[in-house]
């Protein structure tokens, strides 16, 4: 049971007065981070940052899971969303009054301005990573998961007047197989090496349009695509769950989303030999982030492992935006990033 909702009013306001603490739950209401991120952003000593995030843990406020040999942490989700049937959510509604009072504080702004700068630097490890191994991405994707990965994926695929985004595109491989079957393929990626070794592969489907841009900020107007697959990529962001709010900004109504990526491994090599910023997602993980930004009918299974593959095992995650509802906002910056016409990228 949440540790929050046997906890006394007086327990969760004692946990709440100092200011620090209530400085590193708004940073992870906003996002998952580790010690040394924290660190990075407050700007104290990792003592001081484990000792508040213990004091944080053990009241319930704050959830931590490992990944590697880090540890990350995020505000519990008890806090962030209160359903109309819990019996206590009182805990949910002393932080909206704490959040008030604290995000207006000089500490703060500075701590989401470096925030945004560790963020920045996330992305920046992956897109050095895309720069250098465009031309050697195939062989390196097919040598870690198998030539024959994204088959079990095809399956769902939507009918021949379907207009599907390729997110993520990398070299164009997923591009390249989808556009005999539908109407119109819009690819996306934020590396100019990438977009050059997929024009190329693309170039006899006059039926696929190239764009260069970030999927945080997806170079896609509103509702614009039946399908999406985002395959291989959000172990790349900083942030998936902004990333999986502009897929379902760009979905139609009752739009399918196919996901492929990582299940939770221990390869922690893989952050400076790849720029992977996240080492797996689980089940979890994936739902949670789903749900969150709106989409329904979440199915997320285990892929078999190709036997000559080397890295680690795969799943793919499937889900439909509501045929009504628009996705729900997040406390994050996604908005801030969002809107950018959209604009065929040119070589």
């Amino acid at each position: 049971m949440d540790g929050l909702i046997n906890r006394r009013i007086t327990d969760q306001l004692a946990t709440l007065a100092d200011p620090i603490r209530d400085r590193l739950l708004l940073l992870l209401e906003r996002q998952e981070l580790t010690v040394s991120e924290l660190c990075a952003v407050t700007q104290l000593p990792q003592s001081t940052v484990s000792r508040h995030l213990k004091a944080l843990g053990d009241s319930g406020w704050v959830t931590a899971r490992t990944e590697g040999t880090s540890h990350r942490y995020a505000m519990a989700r008890s806090v962030v969303v209160s359903p109309p049937d819990r019996k206590d959510a009182s805990a949910h509604r002393l932080w909206q009054l704490v959040r008030e009072q604290v995000t207006g504080t000089a500490s703060a702004a500075h701590d989401l301005r470096r925030l945004e700068r560790i963020l920045a630097r996330r992305r920046a490890r992956s897109r050095e990573f895309f720069s250098s191994a465009a031309t050697e991405w195939d062989r390196l994707r097919d040598e870690l998961f198998g030539k024959h990965v994204f088959v079990s994926a095809f399956a769902v695929l939507a009918g021949a007047e379907a207009v599907v985004g390729d997110l993520g595109c990398g070299t164009g491989q997923i591009a390249a197989c989808l556009a005999p079957f539908v109407r119109r393929v819009i690819a996306v990626d934020a590396s100019t090496e990438m977009l050059q070794a997929a024009q190329q592969r693309v170039a006899g489907s006059s039926n696929v349009e190239l764009r260069r841009g970030e999927l945080e900020a997806l170079p896609i107007d509103d509702a614009r695509l039946d399908l999406a697959f985002v395959t291989l990529v959000l172990h790349h962001v900083a942030d998936p769950g902004a990333v999986l709010a502009e897929v379902a900004r760009v979905l139609q109504p009752g739009g399918r989303l196919v996901v492929v990526d990582m299940l939770p491994h221990d390869r922690d090599a893989y952050r400076q030999q790849m720029g992977h910023v996240w080492l797996g997602f689980s089940e979890d993980q994936v739902a949670t982030w789903l749900i969150d930004v709106g989409f329904e009918d979440c199915r997320i299974v285990p892929l078999a492992a190709d036997p000559r593959a080397k890295g680690p095992g795969l799943f793919a995650a499937s889900a439909r935006t509501s045929p009504a509802v628009t996705a729900r906002p997040r406390p994050s910056r996604a908005e801030d990033w969002k809107t950018q016409k959209e604009t065929t990228w040119q070589p």
